[in-house]
């Protein structure tokens, strides 16, 4: 008797240690997606996709970034680290490093090699920028390294930060038409990635051209076609159907990038990764984050109004509704935890809004730059300004020392000269942003996304509505909701169904998984969790 009831112990114990952590775990960035596209367009969503993770998963309405600049680099970092760019360190996709006096980009590494011949710049990538550990990273600690973890997107940064430091791979998109990896991963591509890239895939859909998914009539949610809002696709006016073949011809395989068919690709790429890495096959809980980053370039390229965005979100909802499906045969229903959310979301299109009484506008960086330095030399004679990109006013303190200026002067002159600008809510030194204990809201943006080591002397806000954009399409950056405000919703392994409107911010998920996973945390979150998800 006492043996029988030993192996039965024996059996349940080993059920529940088997239970206690999915076999894959697969993160979903949609780069630029609106919460509000889910309830815009729904009508015309299948019942497989979006639907279904909202239907038989826990939805999160109220899902918010919690710093600026709300941009796809540190979106995908705060994703995944459970932290804000002030402590993992991307601050920016590229900015201006004060301490080195150049330019950054996000995972630039000039360390590594490419491994595809002829895209070395498109290459020489790594997350060496990326400061603190991100979920995935801990992931593989937690499972001596056994556990893999990979990062698919069309953009580099959307593939490499999500997989973080510790990856088995990670594979982003070229303009040659091939996914791509940097000798930080490995040698030479795994086998299986030469085969994808030797398909092609994205030349069939090069020459049948993109045309609409629906009727015209479908796509009542959004503004006609052509309208004077949207910005032109590789010169050519935003009719459908478009040429794809034309535009492939007259440039590269990077035309992909800007149509739906773009995440096509990637999700098919990911489906092949999963059989050839064998994820989710066995008991040792793996990890594939994919970004899929289409929607981004269309969006900045027509708006959110679009048809285009439209007929974007309806294929990628039968894209995701194909992946879940994917998963369901392959890994098996209940074995996978699947969360989705976004980088960021956008804003409305500036001249769309002042069209109808708003009184906004879209600001040029340049003439920006142009202004601070005319008033630099009205002021002082001399042009102080070192650089300014994107909110950051860097000063060259080597000018202001020799000709014997007070830095606090300088400062206080350009904050004051900033005010009188139509575009400006908001102006922070670097000493109000480092020291401040208030409750002003826009400063708790900054100083979320802001690194002294890295970040300007000065950094501004744009008033809401303002945008540093073209006058055509959209954009993002701001610490205003429709930017930050993004879908959240987790499904499959130990989730219930359900939904909140509570208000909950973008450095919860991290935690919220490595609570899940019963795994350490990463090691800068602020480790606030989503108890709604965690609750059994």
């Amino acid at each position: 008797m006492k043996k029988i009831f030993s192996l039965f112990s024996l059996i349940v114990f080993s059920n529940l240690s088997a239970q206690e952590r999915p076999k894959l775990v697969v993160g979903i960035v949609i780069d630029q997606m609106k919460m509000e596209y889910l309830y815009r367009f729904q009508n015309d969503f299948s019942e497989n996709g979006f639907k279904r993770l909202m239907n038989d998963g826990y939805t999160f309405h109220n899902m918010h970034y919690n710093f600026m600049p709300t941009y796809t680099a540190p979106g995908h970092a705060s994703i995944y680290t459970g932290t804000t760019p002030a402590m993992h360190g991307i601050v920016s996709n590229e900015w201006f490093h004060r301490t080195l006096k150049k330019e950054v980009y996000c995972t630039d590494d000039e360390s590594v090699t490419t491994l595809v011949p002829g895209t070395e710049k498109e290459g020489k990538m790594s997350p060496k920028n990326l400061q603190t550990t991100t979920i995935t990273d801990e992931l593989k600690l937690a499972t001596n390294f056994k556990g893999k973890v990979i990062g698919l997107s069309i953009k580099d940064r959307g593939a490499i930060l999500p997989a973080g430091h510790f990856a088995d791979w990670a594979f982003w998109y070229t303009k040659t038409g091939e996914f791509i990896s940097s000798s930080f991963y490995g040698n030479a591509l795994p086998k299986w990635v030469d085969e994808f890239n030797k398909e092609k895939q994205y030349l069939p859909y090069m020459n049948s051209g993109w045309s609409l998914l629906k009727p015209i009539e479908t796509y009542n949610e959004s503004l006609t076609d052509n309208n004077s809002y949207e910005g032109k696709l590789y010169k050519k006016e935003p009719v459908f159907p478009y040429n794809l073949k034309e535009m492939y011809e007259s440039n590269d395989a990077g035309v992909l990038r800007v149509t739906p068919f773009g995440n096509d690709v990637l999700a098919n790429f990911a489906k092949r990764a999963i059989e050839k890495e064998a994820l989710g096959n066995d008991d040792i809980t793996d990890f594939l984050a994919v970004s899929f980053s289409s929607t981004d370039y269309i969006g900045h390229t027509f708006g959110p109004r679009s048809i285009e965005i439209q007929d974007t979100y309806l294929r990628l909802d039968l894209t995701i509704a194909d992946f879940l499906n994917y998963l369901d045969k392959t890994v098996g229903k209940g074995n996978y935890l699947v969360f989705m959310t976004a980088d960021h979301a956008c804003s409305e299109n500036s001249t769309h809004l002042k069209d109808h009484k708003y009184e906004v506008d879209n600001i040029s960086y340049k003439d920006v730059s142009k202004d601070l330095i005319a008033f630099s030399e009205q002021t002082f004679g001399v042009n102080v300004l070192l650089k300014y990109d994107s909110y950051n006013v860097h000063f060259d303190k080597e000018i202001i020392k020799t000709k014997g200026l007070d830095i606090v002067k300088v400062k206080q002159s350009f904050k004051d000269f900033l005010y009188t600008k139509s575009y400006v809510k908001r102006v922070y030194t670097e000493e109000e942003i480092l020291t401040s204990t208030s409750n002003d809201q826009l400063l708790g943006f900054v100083q979320k996304g802001y690194d002294p080591t890295q970040n300007g002397d000065l950094y501004f806000v744009y008033k809401p509505g303002f945008v540093e954009y073209s006058a055509t399409g959209a954009t993002h950056g701001s610490p205003y909701a429709y930017d930050t405000n993004v879908p959240l919703v987790f499904y499959g392994w130990k989730i219930k169904k359900g939904e909140t409107h509570d208000k909950k911010v973008i450095t919860q998920i991290a935690p919220t998984l490595a609570q899940k996973l019963k795994i350490t945390l990463p090691n800068a979150t602020e480790s606030e969790v989503l108890l709604e998800v965690l609750d059994k």
